[in-house]
């Protein structure tokens, strides 16, 4: 931020009738206050306290005091932006990014690292005690044993792709990440969280895409070509794709632009385009198409290898991801006899780490290109004790039961929004051993630990991983065992 040298300018916006003071709170639109910082939000921001009111503040951190301007107020809480800084946290560090007072990307950078680690922790604790109503055991106590996050060595440059939006600017066409808060898109020359290969090649799509004059999509009216640009690269074989999310099928001077963007990007492999004409927020729609190279690229974990097509989900950190899916296999503790499940399976990344170790595994996910994406992955490693179905996995795991199939195991790893109540019923139904529980949200986490112990298992311990240093997001491995 520009106040994490001085301090922040703030994002907030005022609400209509700024200067209308609601009954009973302490505080109106544009009121300049003191007041000390008592936590993080889930999303980073600062938690202060004035005359018993709360007050979000991004930029704040725990133990500080500031001098902090409300912008937004509402009956239970407002928000307000860091104004001055009246006293400082030993945690706080200066943010070595130039445009990370504006860009919404990263919300920690601002924390020291290792600080960043121990509130993530503590995130998962009193997600744990509060939502999920679960004893978390101190030194040597009973209870759920929450250990320390595994953090990067070097948490920079560690994202395999990015998204980037498209917008205009001064200059033109500009391309980066949207702005705090808002749908204005900042304009991204280096990220220090993306790997530089993604770098370079977002800067040479931008380039062109100005020299041949390709228009970016407003928002606004609809109108325009050129939405995201989608980029990954493979670290284990130095591939690299480039994804051209458009408003429409039809690109000018298409064959000409591939050959711009060719000369200046090393190691590419694919260009691919995707085609996205509705009004909404989501990134890709349902048309892809590859215009030159390969269909996909490929990729390693743990000496697994992995065909990424253009829509895939395939885990940003491979670093870390690594070290998650390891914990998942530790705490499945499987010996070579039993029957895995892995609901949500994905491109089957979990599925086929586990298959090295287990019987027979199977995966479901309600994605018919993930499934087709697994089962290539599956033989494009030679692994034949794994089976993949496409549906959803609280209707097809009963399907396999009735045909003989009695899962140890039961894998999930669910998206943020955490597990269908229905799987959650139908897990209690099969009653495994033992469900891993791979989640990227807490209070979701807590809230399906919490239905899982009332239908009879038990939370043993908890392996949080840092996925994505300098955001305030956590994932974590759980393991959970059948009662008696």
């Amino acid at each position: 931020m520009s106040g994490r040298k001085g301090l922040s300018k703030g994002r907030g916006r005022p609400s209509p009738g700024a200067a209308a003071a609601l009954a009973g709170v302490p505080v109106t639109v544009g009121q300049q206050v003191q007041c000390d910082i008592i936590g993080l939000t889930h999303d980073g921001e600062g938690v202060g306290r004035y005359e018993g009111y709360t007050l979000f503040v991004r930029g704040a951190l725990p133990e500080e005091r500031v001098l902090a301007e409300v912008v937004n107020v509402g009956k239970s809480f407002g928000r307000a932006r860091l104004a001055r800084l009246e006293k400082a946290s030993k945690d706080r560090t200066q943010p070595p990014c130039a445009i990370y007072d504006a860009c919404g990307g990263c919300q920690l950078q601002h924390l020291d690292y290792a600080a960043q680690l121990r509130w993530k922790r503590q995130h998962v604790v009193s997600s744990l005690e509060r939502i999920g109503k679960l004893k978390v055991a101190e030194a040597g106590g009973e209870g759920v044993l929450v250990h320390p996050v595994i953090g990067m060595d070097e948490p920079w440059r560690y994202r395999n792709k990015a998204q980037v939006p498209i917008g205009y600017g001064e200059a033109g066409l500009i391309g980066g990440f949207y702005e705090q808060g808002s749908n204005a898109v900042v304009d991204m020359d280096a990220c220090l969280i993306t790997q530089e290969e993604n770098e370079s090649l977002v800067r040479a799509v931008k380039a062109t895409a100005r020299e041949l004059g390709i228009s970016a999509y407003n928002r606004a009216t609809g109108r325009g070509l050129l939405r995201h640009v989608v980029v990954r690269h493979a670290r284990a074989t130095g591939q690299r794709m480039v994804v051209l999310v458009t408003n429409g099928l039809d690109i000018p001077h298409v064959d000409v632009w591939i050959g711009l963007i060719r000369e200046q990007v090393p190691g590419l492999v694919s260009v691919c385009q995707n085609v996205n004409t509705a009004s909404t927020p989501v990134v890709m729609g349902d048309v892809t198409r590859t215009l030159w190279g390969e269909d996909v690229i490929y990729d390693e974990i743990g000496g697994i290898r992995f065909a990424i097509s253009p829509r895939s989900f395939f885990q940003v950190n491979p670093e870390q991801t690594e070290k998650l899916y390891r914990a998942a296999v530790g705490y499945a503790a499987l010996s070579g006899d039993e029957t895995v499940v892995d609901a949500y399976c994905g491109i089957g990344t979990i599925t086929l780490f586990l298959a090295r170790y287990a019987r027979r595994v199977y995966g479901v996910e309600i994605v018919p290109e993930a499934i087709e994406d697994a089962r290539r992955n599956a033989l494009l490693n030679d692994i034949r004790n794994a089976e993949f179905e496409v549906g959803a996995a609280e209707v097809v795991m009963p399907k396999w039961q009735s045909a003989g199939v009695s899962p140890d195991v039961i894998v999930v790893d669910p998206p943020r929004k955490g597990c269908d109540p229905a799987l959650i019923r139908t897990m209690l139904e099969l009653r495994p051993e033992r469900i891993v529980y791979v989640s990227c949200d807490p209070s979701t986490l807590a809230r399906d630990l919490r239905l899982l112990e009332d239908g009879g298992y038990r939370t043993v311990e908890v392996q949080p991983v840092d996925m994505f240093p300098h955001t305030g997001h956590v994932e974590c491995v759980i393991l959970m065992v059948r009662n008696g």
